[in-house]
């Protein structure tokens, strides 16, 4: 009987913790890449930017969203989405894209985790928000077209109350804030703390979302291909 408790007990905390503390996460596109593959699992911290709570508070390391964080959140532009980015401005913060280069608050950024992995020029892309939207840029989200001139000031786009503007870091190939607008407070899930498995996913895995195409996936791939595209050298690696 002793050992039945006890063992309810653990049950109690590993639940207890996986639904309101952890939340694995698979990482869809190649929008964060390097810092994120496609097919990195990770955990994700579901309460670290969660509102601060009287009981709780004193035991947990609640913080707000900073800039430069990697956040999970739920898509504003798409219902049911979860999305992977990096905080790139916070409320009240000025930014611009001069030539792909990032500028927050008249200071450009040095930013040793980007990628530019396309020779091409995209004015809306390198430039925003310089160019105004346009489906010929990429941008799809007529919201947003129509939402973002209220937002500019000076060249730069301002970054409004109880939200924050994020990029990838893979960024020619990004559909991120620059398409689709800020990301509201209340969308954040979490912050992605290290990566626990890694493995080889085709680029439109993300887009089978049902049971049938999944359990098939796993049994014709994950299965028979776990050790050799198993990405071990990614194992517990820290995401930052």
């Amino acid at each position: 009987m002793e050992f039945l408790a006890s063992l309810a007990e653990l049950l109690v905390i590993v639940l207890f913790i996986m639904t309101f503390v952890l939340q694995n996460f698979e990482i869809p596109s190649s929008s964060m890449e390097d810092t994120l593959l496609i097919g990195d699992h990770v955990l994700v911290n579901r309460e670290q930017f969660a509102p601060r709570t009287r009981w709780m508070g004193p035991l947990m390391p609640y913080r707000d969203v900073r800039r430069d964080d990697i956040v999970v959140f739920l898509s504003p532009e798409e219902q049911g989405l979860f999305v992977v980015k990096r905080i790139m401005g916070v409320p009240g913060d000025h930014i611009h894209l001069r030539d792909g280069a990032v500028y927050r608050n008249g200071q450009k950024l040095v930013e040793p985790y980007v990628q530019r992995k396309q020779a091409d020029y995209n004015p809306y892309r390198d430039d925003f928000p310089a160019v105004p939207p346009a489906e010929t840029y990429g941008v799809r989200n007529e919201k947003w077209a129509e939402d973002l001139p209220s937002h500019l000031q000076g060249g730069d786009i301002v970054v409004p109350p109880d939200s924050y503007f994020a990029m990838g870091d893979n960024r020619d190939v990004s559909y991120d804030s620059r398409y689709w607008g800020f990301i509201p407070r209340k969308n954040v899930i979490g912050r992605p703390m290290f990566i626990y498995w890694s493995f080889v996913t085709p680029p439109d895995q993300w887009q089978m979302r049902g049971m049938g195409d999944r359990v098939e996936f796993f049994l014709k791939h994950t299965l028979l291909h776990f050790f050799d595209e198993t990405r071990w050298s990614r194992t517990l690696r820290i995401v930052r």
